[in-house]
């Protein structure tokens, strides 16, 4: 039996992929095939149980054609994937998180006073970066859609989710399982009230509160909150500050189901830009959370965004 690989432009993994017509044909062969291509594969030999390769022999390169042969499984298993959930290609895989975290700054006229010498959370909507990348952010928590689960999990998106705990106590289990398929978990208040408002006691009960519910929920107290509505003052900086937040990301695009806002006058994305949504069903929305997964997955792929974990950069 023989098997081929095709390494893409890059060299490195398959890129991205129209889902036109013939795709369904183009994963069912990449599947048994490793994707099309000229090279041929060497069936692996089997040795005798104890032994190993000399040095320099055959077992790296046996081992590469091996690991190039799961790629090329796992980019057909995404094109497969992909189309299932009605996506107009694959979504682009991330690069590799950073070895030097990036400087995360307060981004300019969205400090407070004493914001350096009190060493308070900054409030940022961009992360620092030269990879052309977008984080997504999940609010609230109302609506639990396991299909929205399963799609993210099938596409192998990262997100990050600002629980409210209003909203997510009657399904703590919901967020456990999404917790367990490797996205973060966050603070975004009890109560999701209007922060500036409230006394600084009243701010940090809000916060404290929820880092509790965190801790004894899901394991972990984070270091990383929300602001609701993205409104704070002083206070609610000094409150998250002693509440154990180091970071209070907020957005600089928010995408609905039916369309998308943006921050910036040109309307446009930037690398490293962070994006809103929330866990909003028919109830709230005219579609689903799968729904809005497609417009938001469709429009950053189209433009060459990949979609990375914030907590990597953080």
């Amino acid at each position: 039996m023989r098997a081929v690989v095709q390494k893409d432009k890059n060299g490195s993994r398959c890129g991205r992929l129209a889902l036109g017509c013939g795709a369904a044909a183009l994963a069912s062969a990449a599947l048994l095939s490793g994707c099309a291509g000229p090279a041929e594969v060497r069936p692996v030999q089997t040795r005798p149980a104890g032994t190993r390769p000399a040095p320099g022999g055959r077992g790296a390169p046996e081992q590469a054609l091996i690991l190039r042969a799961r790629q090329a499984a796992e980019h057909a298993r995404l094109v497969a994937a992909a189309r299932r959930w009605g996506l107009n290609e694959v979504p682009l895989t991330p690069p590799p998180p950073p070895r030097v975290k990036p400087e995360i700054r307060a981004r300019a006229g969205f400090e407070v006073k004493h914001q350096v010498d009190w060493d308070l959370p900054p409030v940022f909507t961009t992360i620092p970066t030269d990879q052309k990348i977008v984080f997504l952010t999940i609010d609230d928590g109302s609506e639990k859609d396991p299909r929205f689960l399963r799609m993210m999990q099938d596409l192998k998106i990262p997100y990050t989710a600002f629980l409210s705990n209003y909203l997510v106590k009657d399904d703590y289990g919901y967020f456990r399982t999404m917790q367990a398929e490797g996205h973060t978990l966050n603070n975004h208040t009890l109560h999701h009230p209007y922060l500036p408002s409230l006394s600084y006691e009243d701010q940090k009960a809000e916060i404290c509160g929820m880092q509790e519910i965190m801790k004894k929920q899901f394991g972990r107290a984070p270091t990383v909150m929300r602001f609701p509505y993205g409104n704070y003052n002083q206070d609610s900086l000094r409150a998250a500050k002693a509440c154990g937040i180091r970071y209070a990301p907020i957005w600089n695009e928010e995408v609905y189901v039916d369309h998308w806002e943006y921050r910036e006058d040109d309307q446009k994305m930037r690398r490293g830009d962070i994006v809103l949504t929330h866990f909003r069903g028919r109830s709230e929305w005219d579609g689903t959370m799968v729904d809005d997964m497609r417009r938001f997955l469709n429009k950053v792929t189209r433009e060459g965004y990949a979609v990375a974990r914030l907590e990597d950069y953080l």
